[in-house]
């Protein structure tokens, strides 16, 4: 796989602009859904304050604050950018282009010479890899646009992907973010992205969609500018208020700009770019290689018992990577079957009536296979009752495998590891099946509540609660927790004179 995504933030020097105000105009591509005139615009669920400043910190803990924030590969200093870049076209015509994008844009698009020599540089070093990044955008966008247009966000949003994962669903970054608009664990179950050992949501091309235009709503109602929503997709919102202070309250991104986090100033301009260069790819020559398929050649079919992409493959004579591209949310090329979930499966359209026809053949396979299996099939886990370990010096796989009861080899899979190599400061998915005494002890005296049985006390919901500031007002008790006693899964459930169960622990 191309690393793409790592080469696509570029930073440049700061400079001031007036700000704007125009009139939302949206380019329809011809791949985009087709709309009635009286549009539904789906509202969001919002989150209060106390909660967006819990998923500020998350995000900041997990990606800013790590050890391995140094060594991401996309992080590029704006001395990586210092010198001499070829121009592949004269500044009057760029100037031109980036008018017609400003006018009918949302976006802060006039033009300045730092923004020059980025997209010079994406034209000179980089436009190797953009045809094959149209080709994936002709199978994604159609589903970004679908729901960005029911969010009521700007289509044009949907380059954000690009500059987030360059299109690849199970990309993930060394602190951790995950899938095509890369949530980082945390902010991703705020937005109802669960995983577990077999499925992560995350990478789960609608769900994530769906998630991200939840995010940017609530970020633009709070900001009110579509470019400081960028910047506060990537740092959070309160590093981007934080920037708004420093600057003395100003709310032009430009000029906010150098009280930013390193990543996040180089990363709306990278946006930009990638908007202009999509927008004008003819111009240079640039055309989309044959994509692999368009969403609307595809369907899903819900299936009746574990399967493997291996089992699918071998009776309907679909090649593995068609599977695996059709079907990113599966981490181990597994299709769990799982009661109370409903997981399906993505193939070629002309493939669905066959796979009915041979259905029981399959799940024939599929058994015969699971029963001569030497070692049985990976277990399920909930992400929730898995263990986030921070590597330590002196850690190496076979101490931390046995610290926590499971194999080497499991730890490898739960992580996607290609080697044992470790890094100070990493962080680990493990789903221990051995416990400390101290937390048996623990366990056993919170038994009762974590699985929701025993003594509890009855909560009233007041004006201004959110779970997160319910949760500070008991011992112990965590905003799953509630969720979990009480079936809350959104924060717009979370009314005024709800009783709520809190268990004693």
């Amino acid at each position: 796989m191309k690393k793409f995504l790592f080469l696509l933030l570029f930073s440049l020097s700061v400079f001031s602009q007036k700000e704007k105000n125009t009139t939302l105009k949206i380019k329809i591509d011809t791949l985009s859904p087709v709309k009635s005139a009286t549009k539904k615009i789906i509202e969001p669920d919002l989150f209060s304050s106390e909660d967006l400043i819990t998923m500020d910190s998350l995000l900041v803990d997990e990606k800013f604050n790590s050890a391995l924030v140094d060594s991401l590969e996309y992080v590029i200093d704006d001395k990586d950018i210092i010198g001499t870049t070829a121009s592949i076209l004269t500044t009057d015509l760029l100037k031109q282009r980036l008018l017609i994008l400003n006018q009918k844009t949302p976006f802060n698009l006039a033009y300045n010479p730092g923004l020059e020599k980025v997209i010079n540089s994406y034209l000179s070093s980089r436009r190797k890899y953009f045809p094959q990044l149209l080709a994936r955008a002709k199978y994604y966008f159609p589903i970004f646009e679908q729901y960005l247009d029911e969010y009521d966000i700007p289509l044009e949003m949907k380059y954000l992907a690009i500059v987030e994962s360059a299109l690849h669903p199970q990309i993930k970054s060394r602190a951790g973010a995950t899938g095509l608009w890369q949530f980082m664990y945390g902010t991703g179950k705020q937005f109802d992205l669960n995983v577990n050992s077999y499925v992560d949501e995350r990478q789960d091309p609608v769900k994530s969609t769906i998630a991200a235009c939840k995010y940017l709503s609530q970020l633009y109602k709070i900001f009110g500018d579509w470019d400081l929503a960028l910047a506060a997709y990537n740092s959070g919102p309160g590093n981007v208020s934080k920037a708004i202070q420093r600057s003395g309250g100003n709310k032009n991104y430009w000029n906010i700009r150098p009280y930013l986090p390193r990543e996040t100033a180089s990363y709306v301009p990278a946006f930009y770019a990638t908007m202009y260069i999509f927008e004008y790819a003819e111009e240079h020559n640039i055309y989309s290689e044959l994509p692999q398929f368009f969403n609307f050649e595809t369907d899903t079919i819900r299936v009746k018992r574990t399967i493997g992409f291996d089992h699918i493959t071998e009776i309907l004579k679909v090649e593995e990577n068609v599977i695996s591209f059709l079907n990113p949310v599966y981490k181990l090329d597994i299709i769990p079957f799982i009661k109370d979930h409903n997981y399906a499966l993505r193939l070629p359209k002309d493939k669905i009536i066959e796979f009915l026809e041979k259905e029981k053949e399959i799940y024939a396979l599929a058994e015969a296979d699971e029963a001569s299996r030497e070692k049985p099939m990976p277990k399920y886990f909930e992400m929730d009752n898995s263990i986030r370990y921070r590597v330590k010096n002196g850690d190496f796989l076979g101490k931390i495998a046995e610290k926590f009861g499971v194999r080497v080899s499991d730890i490898k899979r739960w992580n996607t590891l290609k080697n044992s190599h470790l890094r100070i400061g990493q962080r680990l998915t493990i789903f221990s099946r051995k416990a400390s005494s101290a937390q048996i002890v623990t366990t056993s005296k919170k038994q009762a509540a974590s699985t929701g049985k025993g003594d509890y006390e009855v909560y009233t919901v007041k004006e201004g609660d959110s779970l997160w500031t319910i949760s500070k007002k008991f011992k112990n008790v965590s905003i799953e927790e509630i969720k979990k006693w009480n079936n809350i899964w959104s924060a717009k459930s979370l009314k005024t004179g709800t009783k709520l169960k809190i268990y004693k622990s």
